[in-house]
C-alpha cells in the first residue's frame, strides 16, 4: 500500500512538472566570444539538476573512498571486540560448568582484546589452578600485576587460591598487602581467617573470629568450635609455664572461660604448670554454668591434698552434681576418686561400683576397675584387689 501511494505520488509530481514546462516559454542564453549558446529554460533546469547530482555522486564517491581504511580498520576491531567478548563469556560459561581446560583457551583468545586481559587473567588463573597447574596460575596473575584498578581483585583472587593450596605463608603475604590498602569487606576477612588458621595464627584467629560475629557472618556452630581450635593450640603451648598461663587466661573473654572445652583446656594448662588450685576453680564455674562431663577428668587429676579442706570442699560439690546427673559413670568415678583418697572407705567403693555399672567407655571402665584394686588392696582385700587390677588389664588391651 505505501509502494503505491509514492508511485501515485511520483507519476503526479511528473504530469505537474510536464504541464507546467509546456506554458513555460523562456530561454537561456550564454555567452562564450565568440560562441553564442542558446538553451530553453526547461533544459537548463533540467541540466543543471543533472549536474547537480553528478557532481553530489562524485563527491560522495570521493569521501566514501577517503573514508574506506578507517572503515575498514574499525570493522576489524569491532570484530576482534566480538570475538574477545564472546570468549570471555564462553570462559566464565565453562569455569561455572567446571572445564577448566575450555576456560582457560577461552580465557586465552579473550585476553587478546586489552579491556579483557584482566578478567581473562582472573578467569585463567582460577582453572589453571583447579587443573593442578600452580606454574601457569602464577604465570596469570603475574600478567596483571601492574594493573592498579584490578589490584583487590587479584590479591582476593590470590588468597583464594593459596588457602586452597594450604600456603599458609604466602596467604598471609597477600592478606597483609590487603590490609595495606585497607579492604574489610566479609570475604576478605573469611579468606584471612582461613590463612591465620592453618599458619596457627591463633591470636589473629580469634581477633577474626570476633569480627566475623560482629556481622552475622559465621555460623555459631562454627565459630565455637574456631575459638575452641583457637584456645586450644594457644594453651598447648610446651613453651609455657604458671606466669605466661595465668596471664594468656587473663585475656579470654568471660563469656568463652565458662564454655566446656575451653575450661577443660585451661584447666589441664593450669595443672600441667602445678596450678591446681586454679584448675579446681575454673572446673566449678563452668560446671555450675553448663553440664559437661568432659570436665571431670581434669577436675580428678587437681585434687586437693588428702584430709584437706579443700579435698573435703571437691567433695561437697560433687554430691551436690550428683542430684543433677545421678547416673553419671564419670560424676560416680570422681567421687569414688576424692573419697577413696580421702579414706572414706565405704562410700568410696559405693561410687566406684557404680561408675563401673554404668560406664560404657573404656577408659571410665579402666580407670573405675584400678581405684577399686587400690581401694581393696588398701583395706588388705588382695583377692578382689587383683580381679580388679586382672580386669583393668584385659579392659586395657582391649
Amino acid at each position: 500500500m505505501r509502494f503505491f501511494l509514492r508511485l501515485v505520488a511520483l507519476f503526479a509530481v511528473a504530469i505537474g512538472l510536464a504541464v507546467l514546462a509546456r506554458y513555460n516559454p523562456g530561454n537561456v542564453v550564454m555567452f562564450f566570444p565568440p560562441y553564442r549558446i542558446d538553451l530553453s529554460l526547461n533544459f537548463f533546469v533540467i541540466s543543471l539538476a543533472i549536474l547537480f547530482i553528478i557532481l553530489y555522486v562524485l563527491i560522495r564517491a570521493i569521501r566514501v573512498t577517503q573514508k574506506l581504511p578507517g572503515r575498514v580498520i574499525g570493522y576489524r576491531r569491532h570484530k576482534r571486540e566480538t570475538t574477545a567478548n564472546n570468549a570471555l563469556r564462553d570462559a566464565l560459561k565453562s569455569l561455572f560448568e567446571g572445564r577448566f581446560g575450555q576456560a582457560e583457551k577461552a580465557a586465552t583468545r579473550a585476553a587478546e582484546l586489552q579491556d579483557n586481559l584482566g578478567v581473562a587473567a582472573l578467569i585463567g588463573a582460577r582453572a589453571a589452578h583447579r587443573m593442578g597447574q600452580p606454574e601457569r596460575r602464577d604465570i596469570w596473575l603475574a600478567s596483571i600485576e601492574d594493573d592498579e584498578p584490578l589490584k583487590t581483585a587479584r590479591l582476593i583472587t590470590t588468597l583464594d587460591l593459596l588457602v586452597d593450596e594450604h600456603k599458609s605463608q604466602d596467604a598471609l603475604h597477600a592478606v597483609n598487602e590487603l590490609n595495606a590498602r585497607g579492604t574489610r569487606h566479609i570475604h576478605a576477612l573469611r579468606l584471612a581467617l582461613k590463612a591465620n588458621q592453618q599458619a596457627k595464627n591463633w591470636p589473629e584467629v580469634l581477633r577474626l573470629v570476633r569480627t566475623l560475629n560482629k556481622h552475622d557472618a559465621l555460623h555459631p556452630a562454627l565459630s565455637t568450635r574456631l575459638r575452641e581450635l583457637a584456645y586450644d593450640g594457644l594453651l598447648s603451648d610446651e613453651a609455657h609455664d604458671a606466669e605466661s598461663i595465668i596471664r594468656l587466661w587473663g585475656t579470654v573473654p568471660n563469656e568463652d572461660r565458662t564454655k566446656p572445652f575451653i575450661a577443660m583446656r585451661g584447666a589441664q594448662a593450669f595443672n600441667k604448670s602445678g596450678l591446681h588450685a586454679e584448675a579446681r576453680a575454673l572446673v566449678e564455674k563452668s560446671l555450675a554454668t553448663e553440664w559437661d562431663q568432659r570436665l571431670l577428668a581434669v577436675y580428678r587429676d587437681a585434687a586437693a591434698a588428702e584430709a584437706s579442706p579443700e579435698l573435703l570442699s571437691q567433695i561437697e560439690h560433687c554430691e551436690h552434681w550428683a542430684v543433677r546427673a545421678p547416673n553419671d559413670p564419670e560424676l560416680a568415678l570422681t567421687l569414688g576418686t576424692f573419697c577413696f583418697k580421702q579414706k572414706l572407705w565405704g562410700k568410696a567403693q559405693r561410687h566406684l561400683e557404680q561408675a563401673l555399672s554404668d560406664a560404657v567407655a573404656p577408659a571410665t571402665v579402666r580407670e573405675a576397675h584400678l581405684k577399686l584394686g587400690q581401694l581393696h588392696e588398701a583395706i588388705d582385700q588382695q583377692a578382689l584387689a587383683a580381679e580388679h587390677y586382672r580386669q583393668c588389664a584385659l579392659a586395657t588391651t582391649l
